[in-house]
């Protein structure tokens, strides 16, 4: 299989994905409120991609969602080259990914993130995760959270679960505060064994988030909340900031590889307080 048709079949997957996902938090939001969406390209002189971002704030559920989807090309600026596998033989790169962070009205229900992607130099590699930020501590849904990420990790590859964990958590950790970002979850980067085995499990990654979060809702969307967790999750929310702003690899790719500012930025909460 050649490089173009595995760009095609993973930026279609991602492109199908961020319809699939849009239309689950449209019908758990009862049609009430709808995404606003805007399309960007990354130059304004020449061909070199863009994508989609979608946001939807102030529903019932979700205080802000966004879901992004991108495919760019073009050539890495110099003093970026070093950092990205085969970008120092060849600056030109190929990249395409989607992304989503949700921001709960209900702090019983915890932020979610999402991503997966596809990044091709003179090397070809997915990467991704998912992760959960709890407001209100909540073992049970940790322990199930868990449990559903290890079984679908289990269907490719029994190493996988332990390794990606792992590295979740290695990867959402807070330094300067000496804390995790939240309960953890999986994360994997520079993955290139098997194109159909990789990409297969990509697709398993996208999907189990979908149950996930659908899960999690319907679980807990009738659960009272009290004016305390609404200001412990504010609070939650300002770690998040903190760690996307100064850690985030996913912020730093985009920023300085010309993407859009709004898209790349839409992982920020609508409210966050520092203490």
């Amino acid at each position: 299989m050649n490089n173009e048709i595995k760009k095609d079949l993973v930026s279609n997957w991602f492109k199908l994905l961020q319809d699939a996902i849009c239309d689950d938090i449209t019908k758990l939001e009862k049609n009430n409120i709808n995404f606003r969406s805007t399309i960007w390209q990354r130059s304004k002189t020449k061909d070199e991609g863009g994508g989609e971002y979608r946001i939807l704030q102030g529903g019932k559920i979700f205080e802000k969602v966004g879901v992004n989807f991108s495919k760019v090309y073009g050539k890495f600026p110099k003093k970026f080259q070093k950092n990205i596998p085969g970008a120092s033989k060849d600056p030109r790169f190929w990249a395409s990914g989607i992304s989503i962070v949700m921001h709960m009205l209900n702090p019983n229900i915890p932020a979610m993130h999402f991503n997966t992607r596809y990044i091709c130099t003179t090397h070809n590699w997915f990467g991704g995760g998912i992760d959960v930020t709890s407001s209100v501590k909540d073992n049970n849904e940790k322990n199930k959270f868990h449990t559903t990420l290890k079984k679908m990790c289990d269907r490719h590859d029994k190493k996988y679960y332990k390794k990606y964990k792992k590295w979740c958590d290695k990867y959402f950790y807070l330094p300067h505060r000496n804390e995790a970002r939240g309960i953890g979850g999986i994360f994997f980067d520079y993955k290139k064994n098997n194109f159909e085995k990789d990409f297969m499990f990509v697709r398993d990654v996208g999907v189990t988030f979908q149950m996930i979060f659908n899960n999690i809702i319907k679980e807990k969307i009738k659960k009272k909340w009290t004016l305390k967790e609404k200001e412990m999750q504010y609070i939650k929310r300002g770690r998040y900031t903190e760690f996307n702003l100064l850690y985030d690899r996913g912020t730093k790719f985009g920023l300085q590889t010309g993407g859009n500012v709004e898209a790349i930025l839409m992982s920020l909460p609508p409210i966050a307080k520092w203490k």
